[in-house]
């Protein structure tokens, strides 16, 4: 009986409801669980969501706190753990936990006073909040991610804090006389070490800031700590709302080689949204013989730019489509410049989501320089990841002109030289980490086009 009564989900759902808090939690709980079915899409969605609820806390607090060296991290850290009964995590708590695959990997490196590597750090945060108790409780990352590879690492473990918070130099002086006497200075933090981590933190903090500028909030920490702890428990307590639409409208930008189309396919291929390459899209209008196809022709023929109204009006046409206006669209390939991004926007097309992707000068030319086709079969290959099979194949295969280094160097000089303002223009775009696994690129993208749902939908529920 206690079984089937723990089976039943009249003993799990719903929860008890009063205050417009507690609403809002169960907004949230809800909202939450659309989103894991979407994601997942169970074949037994009844038994998924009855799991669901068994196991997850959608409510836990996902907090970051960040700040340069004696700053008060941990005071506050210390206190929101408390506050909400969430765990604590931090450098300290994970060389200290022996539960831990990796903590004697990490304490070698430390006894040998060597810098623990990004990636133990990540696997090591990823394995302790990755335990029942922080996915119940929630979890406070004290002082954790250090840079944007940290932040870009637990990204793709699928770690997303709701809440990030920095701070400035405070000093909470005790009060207790006998307290301040038996105080004693750290032995590791000379003037000289406590220079060098400050100088270190303020190099990586602007990268760190604008993977998590959605959710991030600047607290000056240089004030009495009960303000700093009011300022902190306001802000946790807010829930972040996405004011999308709920049709997808997706602009993927990135250099050459990023890989954007695979992105782009693999989203259109789970989600049924419409995928829209710009230059396919050109080279179909020239197919067809449609009107603008015989004004693109001769640019397409020469190898000219197409001029930009051009390439706007097939655009617009193609967006404004039965198929795009109700599945959504992702594309690829446009804008290049800002010059583009503004007549786009003049034209009432307006992207709910753009990902910029981030890609290593040596990956491209690595991905790129070594391409080949097979003329006669049209199959791809790479010298390094995806050899011919046969030294036949190997002898017939060609390069084509736009992947020879110096034209891949032109065409990341065109791509560069424009970056910058299309950045500045999508202030709120995602940033991709384009260098790593395909499919953990696509876990991010997917992460941040799911989460959170837009509000729209629940509307019409």
């Amino acid at each position: 009986m206690a079984e089937a009564a723990m089976e039943d989900p009249a003993q799990l759902w719903p929860p008890p409801v009063g205050t417009y808090a507690e609403e809002q939690g169960l907004f949230q709980i809800l909202q939450n669980m659309l989103e894991e079915l979407l994601i997942h899409k169970p074949d037994d969605p009844i038994e998924f969501m009855i799991n669901h609820l068994k196991q997850n806390n959608d409510d836990a607090p996902k907090i970051c706190i960040l700040g340069p060296p004696a700053s008060g991290k941990t005071t506050v850290a210390m206190w929101l753990s408390k506050h909400f009964d969430a765990i604590r995590v931090s450098q300290e708590t994970l060389l200290f936990n022996e539960t831990l695959a990796l903590t004697e990997e990490a304490k070698a490196h430390k006894e040998k006073n060597q810098k623990i590597p990004n990636a133990l750090w990540a696997n090591l945060i990823q394995e302790r909040l990755s335990n029942v108790d922080c996915i119940k409780q929630g979890w406070i990352l004290e002082g954790f991610p250090e840079n944007q590879e940290q932040a870009w690492m637990l990204q793709s473990f699928g770690i997303f804090p709701r809440h990030v918070e920095v701070y400035h130099t405070t000093f909470d002086w005790p009060s207790d006389p006998l307290v301040q006497e038996r105080l004693v200075k750290p032995e590791d933090l000379s003037e000289q070490e406590v220079s060098k981590k400050l100088l270190e933190y303020h190099r990586n903090f602007p990268e760190v800031f604008q993977i998590y500028q959605k959710v991030l909030k600047s607290i000056n920490a240089d004030q009495p700590s009960v303000d700093v702890l009011s300022q902190v428990l306001t802000y946790v307590q807010t829930r972040h709302r996405s004011a999308a639409p709920f049709t997808p409208r997706i602009i993927f930008c990135g250099p050459p080689g990023s890989g954007k189309s695979l992105q782009a396919a693999l989203i259109a291929q789970k989600y049924g949204v419409v995928n829209i390459c710009c230059g396919q899209l050109l080279k179909e209008a020239v197919a067809d013989n449609t009107n603008l196809g015989e004004l693109i022709k001769p640019y397409i023929d020469n190898g000219w730019p197409v001029p930009d109204n051009l390439v706007l009006e097939l655009l617009t046409q193609r967006l404004s489509s039965l198929e795009c206006l109700t599945d959504g669209w992702v594309l690829s390939g446009f804008p290049r410049d800002i010059e583009q991004a503004e007549k786009l926007q003049k034209s009432q097309i307006n992207p709910n989501r753009v990902f910029f992707f981030n890609l290593p000068y040596e990956s491209i030319m690595e991905r790129l320089s070594q391409r080949r086709t097979d003329p006669i079969t049209g199959q791809r290959y790479h010298t390094t990841f995806r050899p011919a099979p046969t030294p036949e194949i190997q002898a017939r295969l060609r390069q084509n002109p736009r992947d020879e280094e110096e034209n891949i160097e032109k065409r990341l000089e065109t791509y560069y030289s424009n970056v910058k303002d299309l950045e500045d223009f999508y202030e709120e775009a995602f940033y991709v980490n384009a260098d790593q696994d395909p499919y953990v690129v696509f876990e991010f993208i997917e992460s941040c086009i799911i989460k959170p749902l837009p509000c729209r939908k629940f509307r019409h529920l």
